[in-house]
């Protein structure tokens, strides 16, 4: 159970900050992750939020359970998350990360506690 909604969000972040350049992982892999894994609608609240963040949130790097970039539209072009997926040699074809599965980063494999 989610306790604080602002302790949540800056548990995403750190999560997210984490993502390596070239690589994606999805909202519900960090929500299971943080125990929480009903709450991926939550983590997608939490990138949204992540552009008013003092310290850099690379929140380009989570796309949705299917590599969609589902969350395009909270980043200041339309096409501002498929250029910084492409700037770390991710292709995207119709929002949709190609080779998904390739790039995909998992937190509870990659995080080493």
């Amino acid at each position: 159970m989610i306790s604080n909604k602002s302790d949540f969000f800056n548990q995403v972040f750190q999560v997210v900050r984490l993502i390596p350049e070239g690589r994606v992982t999805s909202y519900g892999a960090i929500a299971n992750y943080l125990g929480a894994k009903s709450s991926s609608r939550l983590v997608g609240y939490a990138m949204n939020a992540s552009h008013a963040q003092k310290e850099y949130v690379p929140s380009h790097r989570v796309v949705n359970r299917n590599g969609q970039l589902t969350g395009k539209h909270h980043f200041a072009t339309p096409y501002l998350m498929q250029d910084l997926l492409e700037k770390e040699n991710i292709a995207v074809n119709k929002d949709t990360v190609v080779n998904f599965k390739n790039y995909f980063w998992d937190p509870c494999f990659e995080i080493i506690l």
